[in-house]
């Protein structure tokens, strides 16, 4: 299912294309799919998890050794759980055997590269991108999956940032755990940034401003909309690792926050332009999910339907400010991932039922939720800025004229429809 969710994206991205660049944006999807899954089987897994394996101690919290697992087939040989199970993976998945954990988060270490693309369209070079997106992967994502997900800095464990501002409990973890279910930060927040620098440092398309970029494919937006709805059950749910009650609440959450926040962007568009439209109830659809990711297992319905439609709002309203700074966020990776993921981390520490402020409990929870939405800001932004000058000398950007002609003509050769 999460890895349908990459195809969907594609349609989704292509369809907000102009006609001319249409097979280049699906292309970066598939393209991602092609490239993060084989080096996530070589070295992804290994560099995010593979201490919790192995024992060893990771690499100042950041990062675990890239070649303790490096291929993942030591994951075949499983350990004796008991109760007549076999295997095992970091993180209290308990019975889930590793090479299922391997397979799983695969699929999200694709999409979050896919999601960049779409704030470099119609004017980044594929060879680049490709480039790009392996060193990407293996520099900021590896790292910041293990950070969150894998016992390092922006973890519950007892060596990470929140242990070290709200100190640790008797069983050696913080006393106030970080919350992102199903990332939060280590995939919105972690691919808006990277869509935000990479957007300013490319520059903007021709015309920019003036021309009107209009989606060529509404329909294929629909389309990819609804692949990524039901893909995003997969990316929510599935993180629970059970069928058990928590993950029936998080099926419930994903829906509610969905449902709330598509129509929140639709009563913005109505207020302020007079209509009601199809691309904005895709793109309020993408908000809501982007906003209840990390927060699906911590929320009750009632509060996830608050989050959505807060996420819906704000989306709707912050797709404007690249006009506003000047910045060329194509098809509103920022407006939509970067926004919506940040309110979805940070709105936990309101809305969490059994820590949130909202509920009767201290500042606590926001705190440590603001704190790792601020430190996998800056990681990533530094560390993209820095990929970003290491790739432009291959030539990143296409030239004015290729722009002109159209990307997929000059990059790959094709055309999307043959028309007469």
């Amino acid at each position: 299912m999460v890895l349908f969710m990459t195809p969907g994206l594609a349609f989704f991205y292509g369809g907000l294309s102009r006609q001319k660049s249409v097979l280049n944006m699906m292309m970066m999807s598939f393209g991602s799919m092609g490239l993060v899954s084989i080096i996530y089987v070589l070295w992804g897994y290994s560099m995010s998890f593979s201490s919790g394996h192995t024992g060893e101690k990771d690499i100042a919290g950041i990062f675990d050794n890239p070649f303790s697992l490096f291929g993942v087939y030591q994951l075949m040989e499983t350990k004796d759980l008991g109760d007549d199970t076999t295997g095992y993976v970091s993180g209290g998945f308990g019975t889930v055997p590793a090479i299922i954990w391997v397979a799983f988060q695969l699929t999200f270490a694709v999409i979050t590269v896919a999601l960049i693309s779409g704030s470099v369209a119609e004017r980044m070079k594929f060879g680049t991108w490709l480039v790009f997106g392996g060193l990407w992967a293996t520099i900021v994502y590896f790292p910041l999956s293990h950070m969150v997900w894998g016992g390092g800095l922006l973890s519950g464990s007892g060596e990470g940032i929140a242990a070290k501002v709200f100190g640790v409990n008797e069983e050696g973890s913080a006393n106030v755990a970080p919350i992102d279910f199903a990332g939060g930060t280590v995939v919105h927040i972690n691919a808006g940034m990277a869509g935000l620098v990479l957007a300013i440092l490319l520059g903007k398309r021709m015309g920019f401003g003036k021309t009107a970029y209009r989606p060529h494919n509404v329909p294929f937006v629909l389309l990819g909309a609804a692949i990524l709805w039901f893909g995003w059950y997969g990316f929510n749910v599935g993180s629970e690792g059970a069928a058990d009650t928590l993950a029936g609440l998080v099926f419930v959450n994903t829906t509610a926050a969905t449902a709330a926040a598509m129509m929140a962007w639709l009563l913005v568009e109505r207020i302020r332009d007079g209509h009601a439209t199809s691309v904005g109830a895709a793109s309020g659809i993408v908000a809501g999910l982007v906003a209840i990711t990390p927060a699906c297992g911590a929320l009750s319905p009632i509060g996830s339907i608050i989050l959505g439609a807060v996420a819906g709002i704000l989306s709707a309203l912050a797709i404007g400010l690249k006009y506003k700074f000047g910045y060329d966020d194509s098809l509103d990776v920022v407006g939509v991932h970067l926004v919506s993921g940040l309110w979805g981390t940070v709105g936990i520490g309101f809305l969490a039922v059994d820590s949130g402020l909202f509920y009767g409990h201290d500042y606590k929870q926001l705190v440590v939720q603001i704190i790792i939405a601020l430190s996998a800001l800056i990681f990533t932004g530094v560390l993209t800025a820095v990929l970003a000058f290491v790739v432009k000398p291959l030539g990143w950007r296409i030239s004015a004229e290729e722009e002109d002609t159209g990307i997929d003509s000059t990059e790959h050769a094709e055309t999307a429809y043959e028309l007469v």
